[in-house]
């Protein structure tokens, strides 16, 4: 699952935030009139990572991704997002042999802006297409009729985000209604603008599995993992932007064991992505 730095650095914030993964208002906000067409924004992109990490579970090797998102205003300061990512291991050599993984989310999300920031309820089907742990030569891998073997499940997210100048810092908590477990996640990152068009983005993000949220192994209700990222988004155009970037994956206590098994427990990987803005 997760996905990329960009459509990732807070599992639905994408669609939650029309921007970088990634999702009560006190009083009802009045009704706006039926949007226009012009109304709808979005964005298309497409990517390679080297390594597919997931709220720090590795997944497959050598990935080719892309995404589309929309955004729409439905009432004032309410903003309905629709979206769908698909991944797929291009080249991933196990120990046991060749892995075949891929992936389709389907992302919606309503997004409140507060002014200090924005909440999001965020909703993600994820569909296994070789099953959660993917397939060796062809055979399903995992334990039969455990949480390694489904080929879907489905989450609900309540996510925010909060501008501080230049830095945004992101909170979000997530619940598994397959698996009925909780994950949580913080992060934050900082935009470096050299020049109108080239930025340096330094990124962190520190998950928690709540009780057996995919840990396989791993300790319930503790660390999955600390990442720390740079990308360097250069916009060709306003709506045409490159990003490259480098992450660097900390496995902590409820993943270190099972990603030791295939890959480090630390792990540097890097991709790139290209996207249009509309």
């Amino acid at each position: 699952m997760t996905k990329s730095l960009f459509s990732v650095a807070m599992g639905s914030f994408v669609l939650a935030n029309s921007s970088f993964a990634g999702t009560t208002t006190s009083e009802a906000a009045p009704m706006a009139s039926a949007p226009s067409a012009s109304c709808i924004t979005g964005s298309v992109a497409a990517g390679y990572d080297s390594e597919y990490y997931f709220r720090g579970l590795w997944f497959s090797s050598n990935n080719a991704w892309g995404s589309v998102n929309l955004a729409m205003p439905v009432a004032d300061k309410f903003t309905l997002g629709l979206g769908a990512y698909y991944t797929n291991g291009l080249d991933t050599t196990v120990s046991t042999g060749d892995l075949d993984y891929s992936e389709l989310d389907l992302i919606g999300s309503l997004t409140y802006d507060a002014g200090w920031g924005k909440v999001g309820l965020v909703v993600t089907n994820y569909r296994f297409f070789q099953s959660y742990f993917g397939e060796v030569n062809g055979t399903t891998i995992g334990d039969p009729g455990e949480d390694s073997t489904i080929s879907d499940t489905t989450d609900i997210g309540l996510t925010f985000a909060i501008p501080v100048g230049a830095m945004n810092v992101y909170m979000a908590a997530y619940y598994d209604v397959r698996i009925n477990a909780p994950y949580f996640e913080v992060g934050a990152d900082y935009t470096y603008a050299l020049n109108d068009k080239f930025s340096i983005v330094p990124a962190a993000q520190l998950g928690y599995a709540g009780s057996n949220y995919f840990t396989f192994g791993g300790t319930d209700n503790d660390f999955t993992h600390l990442r720390l990222a740079v990308s360097a988004p250069y916009k060709f155009t306003d709506a045409l932007t490159f990003t490259p970037y480098v992450a660097y994956n900390i496995s902590l206590e409820a993943r270190k064991d099972i990603n030791s098994s295939e890959v480090n427990e630390d792990d540097f990987y890097a991709g790139a992505a290209l996207s249009y803005s509309f």
